[in-house]
């Protein structure tokens, strides 16, 4: 993994559990020194957060933490909920064997890193499943969507699987949907992947105090 993705995932951390609150000036120079990094791994990591709509540069101040309240945030994962139902349905009719392939292989790759209790790896197993979904719904403007909404979601997503039982109930999750894709079930798809994602009632509040463990813990 490159140096600026590195840096990239750890302000993304940072900004998920508060240590960087709304309104935090991200300065290169002191990015630099604290992270014994050159200047241009750290631009490139503030532009791929600019993106993802976590930062804003704003003129003579720099980079600056945008907000997201839990409002906000739940409603991000409903739309992100409805994006990947509409991906599913479509994968579900049009991907391809190889496509259903490359699918179970990241499956096997989440049950790898379940077993290991290891968020981390299963994070970025999840990422590709996900994005092997995104691609077999063959519609290249639905998949750009669903990407950057994924992209700004990205942390908190991250930290769901910090909660306890949650890897697990995931690739649960993960093997229903399998199985409705490579069967051609674009309803039965579309509903697991809509469930899969929204967070709401008590997994809601568990990603509230998962921030709020993680923000206690780092101060």
């Amino acid at each position: 993994m490159k140096i600026s993705d590195l840096l990239r995932e750890k302000i993304e951390e940072q900004i998920a559990t508060g240590d960087l609150p709304p309104g935090s000036t991200l300065d290169e120079a002191a990015l630099v020194e604290a992270h014994g990094v050159s200047r241009t791994p750290v631009r490139e990591a503030l532009i791929q957060l600019a993106a993802e709509g976590l930062i804003e540069m704003r003129p003579r101040h720099g980079a600056v933490v945008t907000s997201i309240g839990p409002g906000r945030l739940i409603e991000m994962f409903e739309v992100m909920a409805e994006l990947e139902s509409m991906c599913g349905r479509l994968a579900a009719r049009r991907m391809s064997v190889g496509e259903h392939k490359m699918l179970e292989k990241a499956h096997e790759d989440c049950e790898k890193a379940r077993a290991a209790h290891d968020s981390d790896a299963y994070f970025y197993a999840n990422e590709q499943f996900h994005a092997a979904i995104y691609a077999g719904s063959h519609n290249q403007f639905l998949s750009e969507q669903a990407q950057q909404l994924h992209r700004r979601l990205r942390p908190y997503r991250r930290l769901q699987l910090r909660v306890r039982d949650r890897m697990g109930s995931s690739y649960a999750e993960h093997a229903a949907i399998v199985q409705a894709i490579t069967s051609g079930d674009p309803q039965a798809a579309s509903a697991a992947l809509h469930g899969h994602i929204v967070v709401q009632g008590e997994r809601f509040g568990d990603l509230l105090a998962s921030l709020g463990d993680l923000t206690a813990s780092a101060a």
